[in-house]
């Protein structure tokens, strides 16, 4: 059976506190835990009024406390920012509350503009070339293991030990990422939702053919992420769809603001090269009746030869986004649901 995980993206929607996005983040986390959903990923962004979670291991620590059974993941860490050592012991800690359950997915995408992630780290554009480095880093020790011999940090080790570890997973939306996750034999995870699916066949099939496996991962083991949205109808799912399209646009041109309600931005009239954003948006959309998305996700899932898929939804209120995940999971088949 096809296991179906979430990402969620803590987005603004206008006309309401961003620490409003945070706690929903929270209760839809228990939702999906509750449905039967596989994992639930956070996302790292900055000095971004449309994507409002800087903190994914602050929020996983939440939600880890608050769900039974449901795997937590960041999707993820935005590596260059930070010491992997730092990385290495929160993660250690989340391992430690919800033991078996932590997934630590990493990037090297700033997730903000250059200035920002200059303030984040003077020396992120250092780091980012060193990104293979730190992420060679990272894998010890956050499983446990010395570094290698001759490290300058080999007698470092990152607390608290424990009989489990995070599981470990590179993020890309390039075939970098797939590169780098081939070559140390870690989970390669795809934002096809971020590049609306281009290249995806490419970077699964890099990432499968040169895979070297590792005592973590033995085996090719991959996902994607794809945007999708299920309402009682097509209809709504098309107008609710509405929020995003609009916001899409904007994005287009730089601007990172929050989500406008769906029908102001069915009243909003376009220019003719930003109704071709609109258009090709819609087309190629996961939108619609449950029946329809659940399907068009399995056999997307079935054309990539993947047994998971993760899922991002945004919409302006909160409880449309809820009904869209209660729906998927009734449509394929969830054990909660």
């Amino acid at each position: 059976m096809l296991k179906v995980s979430i990402l969620d993206q803590s987005t603004a929607a206008r006309g309401r506190a961003e620490a409003d996005a945070i706690r929903e983040t929270l209760e839809h986390a228990r939702l999906a835990d509750r449905l039967g959903y596989h994992r639930y990923w956070v996302s790292e962004h900055h000095n971004s009024a449309s994507i409002v979670g800087t903190a994914p291991e602050v929020l996983m620590a939440a939600i880890a406390a608050t769900t039974q059974r449901i795997r937590v993941g960041s999707a993820g860490v935005m590596l260059p920012h930070y010491s992997a050592l730092k990385v290495a012991e929160q993660f250690r800690v989340l391992e430690a509350i919800a033991p078996g359950r932590i997934d630590l997915g990493v990037g090297r995408a700033p997730g903000s503009d250059r200035l920002t992630a200059h303030a984040l780290n003077p020396d992120a554009d250092a780091a980012a070339e060193h990104f293979p480095r730190l992420v060679r880093d990272l894998s010890q020790w956050v499983a446990g293991e010395p570094l290698d011999e001759g490290h300058p940090f080999a007698r470092v080790v990152a607390h608290p030990r424990g009989p489990t570890a995070p599981q470990m997973w590179i993020l890309g939306s390039s075939d970098y990422g797939a590169r780098l996750a081939a070559h140390f034999g870690l989970p390669y995870a795809y934002a096809y939702f971020f590049v609306d699916g281009r290249g995806t066949e490419e970077a699964l099939a890099l990432y499968r053919d040169a895979f070297r496996p590792s005592a973590v991962c033995p085996a090719p083991r991959a996902t994607v992420c794809i945007w999708a949205l299920a309402a009682d109808s097509d209809e709504e799912a098309q107008h609710l769809l509405g929020s995003r399209a609009h916001w899409r646009v904007g994005f287009q041109k730089g601007l990172r603001e929050p989500l406008i309600p769906p029908d102001e931005a069915a009243a909003h009239r376009y220019a003719p090269e930003d109704q071709a954003i609109v258009d090709a948006l819609r087309r190629k959309a996961f939108a619609g009746t449950a029946e329809r998305v659940a399907q068009r996700l399995r056999d997307e899932a079935g054309r990539l030869a993947l047994d998971e898929i993760v899922v991002v939804t945004w919409t302006f209120d909160p409880a449309a986004r809820m009904r869209s995940t209660t729906l998927l999971a009734r449509a394929l088949g969830l054990d909660g649901a």
